[in-house]
């Protein structure tokens, strides 16, 4: 029987939610946006309940992605952490404060963006 492979770009953003899982993000939530910008592939959204905890959410995937060799190419916001931000060039993650997520609302402004289908949490299978 053939093993099925899954494509890359799931397989990175399953990565990155089940890190973000670690810490127990909110909501998380993966889009696949190649067919619509030039910059990335996939986004990554995830709520934390303060902005400390929205830190220390980032670097859990910071860290995860760290021990496969990856550095972000950038990091916006995370001084403040209501919104972060972090560029890793196909894959942007953004994590934010409940309310601000609810405001910007990029679900809906990203609306005809497939969502990837990232599965349930397998956060203990991290290395």
């Amino acid at each position: 029987m053939t093993r099925v492979q899954r494509e890359p770009q799931l397989e990175r953003a399953q990565f990155v939610v089940e890190a973000a899982r670690s810490l127990q993000a909110e909501q998380p939530v993966a889009l696949n946006v190649r067919a619509l910008v030039s910059y990335a592939d996939t986004l990554v959204l995830a709520t934390g309940r303060s902005d400390r905890h929205a830190r220390s959410i980032t670097d859990a995937v910071l860290a995860a992605l760290s021990r496969q060799g990856e550095k972000p190419l950038g990091i916006e916001g995370y001084d403040e952490g209501r919104w972060i931000l972090v560029d890793f060039g196909d894959l942007i993650l953004h994590v934010f404060l409940s309310e601000v997520r609810d405001h910007y609302d990029l679900e809906r402004l990203w609306s005809d963006a497939p969502r990837m289908e990232i599965g349930e949490d397998r956060a203990s299978a991290l290395p």
